[in-house]
């Protein structure tokens, strides 16, 4: 039987209840994202909270996470709840859509690992098709609604699979956003790209890139980069 939970050195992430469980996306992201002079931070579909609780334990920022899943929600409201800085973190139930619409506040950062397994086979359980697929949330719409509640120096940052990253650059055309810094994840050294992180905000900057290989080659040993990237947060480093 799969754990129902995950721990991680300063707290634990619950998620018997959510249909996407902790995963290395959702860390990555966690532990790359800029939260420099972000006082004012958004995690869109929070999911289990992990992201959200880990920028919180990065930095004294306040942490907005929006989630419309019920069973998600309530998860993320108890892993929220027993973390040591729950008091800076807010959960809201809502669409991104509906709460960008009604927000009165600007931010400094967005973040996001949405869904993005677009026109794939849907699996039978809708919170786990909401969770994996883009039909509540497009990557598009995503960009969208971020800029209505981005301050002028904010940034975005998210996680996209390799094969829409020509799209992404298109949707952020769109809104007058222009990529800053690009982390490309691949499983071993030498082996294609699967994902990317990606950070970017409406001043156009020459764009930093790294590469980042999780393992060495070995199945669970792990490059020195990946290590030093997440040694805050797995007991393993």
């Amino acid at each position: 039987m799969p754990n129902t939970y995950f721990q991680f050195k300063q707290f634990t992430i619950y998620h018997d209840k959510c249909a996407m469980k902790v995963g290395t996306d959702g860390v990555l992201l966690g532990a790359w994202a800029n939260v420099d002079k972000a006082p004012d931070i958004l995690d869109v579909g929070t999911g289990t909270g992990l992201i959200a609780i880990m920028l919180a334990q990065r930095c004294g920022a306040k942490i907005d996470a929006v989630e419309i899943d019920e069973n998600a929600f309530n998860q993320a409201g108890e892993n929220i709840s027993a973390c040591p800085w729950h008091q800076r973190i807010r959960l809201i139930k809502s669409s991104f859509q509906d709460y960008s619409a009604k927000c009165d506040k600007a931010y400094d950062l967005v973040v996001s690992n949405p869904p993005y397994f677009r026109n794939q086979f849907r699996p039978p359980e809708r919170s786990r098709a909401m969770a994996r697929h883009d039909d509540a949330l497009s990557l598009k719409d995503l960009l969208f609604y971020a800029c209505l509640i981005l301050k002028p120096e904010g940034i975005i940052s998210i996680v996209l699979p390799v094969d829409m990253l020509d799209k992404y650059r298109c949707w952020l055309l769109q809104n007058k956003l222009h990529i800053r810094r690009m982390l490309y994840v691949m499983p071993f050294p030498g082996r294609p790209v699967k994902r990317i992180l990606a950070e970017a905000g409406r001043e156009r900057k020459a764009v930093e890139e790294e590469h980042l290989a999780i393992e060495s080659g070995k199945r669970h040993h792990y490059t020195q980069q990946y290590i030093e990237l997440t040694r805050a947060f797995y007991l393993a480093f």
